[in-house]
């Protein structure tokens, strides 16, 4: 069955050559004009992934992913025509999983598609459970309980957490952990993971500004630290 996207742009000719191109790609596609349209277009359509821009009328795509995100574990690719880190980064924090900043090319945005859609065809045939410490990490339920209090991970959240558990103790460069998430690795994207790591951290450590599970591997990258018994 082909994977379902949802487009949502404000721009009715780029709402118009995404959902043909992507179409030719083999996807099936909804689009809507605003987040309002999107939230109700993503719950009677359920998508398998959202393309999404930011600035909209009516309701913006920050809005939309702060709703989206209490009720669906959808990928979601932003587009922003804004050139400001800060516009990437809040995206990021709000549960983007990838960002494309116009104008782009049709090619590297169905890319960054394929491996979305690749990385999350590969982790649901995985059943095994990961623990460490306190946490533990099912990867069939997706879900991720730290002593006993579950925790809300966004998409790439839980598979950034799911790498680093994997593999205790080994350093991941960013550009390593960014091929995980989207099963490619594009240079001058290193960011993300960097607004990932800062987000997970809030959620799962005692003490963020003191981490006790993801360590920074200053130079290098990240790591989940090897737990010692006292």
């Amino acid at each position: 069955m082909p994977k379902k996207i949802l487009v949502v742009d404000d721009n009715p000719e780029l709402r118009t050559l995404l959902k043909s191109y992507l179409k030719q790609e083999g996807y099936t596609v909804a689009t809507a004009a605003n987040g309002q349209d999107a939230l109700f277009v993503a719950r009677q359509e359920k998508p398998d992934l959202v393309i999404l821009d930011l600035m909209m009328p009516e309701m913006d795509g920050y809005e939309f992913m702060r709703a989206f995100s209490r009720e669906a574990d959808t990928p979601v690719i932003i587009l922003t025509a804004k050139l400001e880190e800060n516009d990437k980064v809040l995206g990021l924090e709000l549960g983007a999983d990838d960002y494309v900043t116009k104008p782009f090319s049709m090619r590297e945005l169905t890319a960054r598609v394929r491996a979305m859609l690749r990385r999350i065809a590969k982790q649901s045939v995985q059943q095994d459970i990961l623990r460490a410490a306190d946490i533990t990490l099912d990867r069939a339920g997706r879900i991720v309980t730290v002593g006993d209090h579950p925790i809300d991970l966004t998409s790439s959240e839980f598979d950034l957490l799911a790498a680093l558990m994997g593999a205790p103790g080994r350093s991941f460069s960013r550009l390593e952990l960014l091929e995980r998430l989207q099963g490619t690795a594009y240079e001058g994207y290193e960011r993300t993971i960097d607004v990932h790591i800062h987000n997970l951290r809030a959620k799962i450590e005692p003490d963020a500004s003191d981490p006790r599970y993801i360590e920074t591997v200053y130079g290098a990258g990240y790591r989940f630290a090897i737990q010692r018994e006292h």
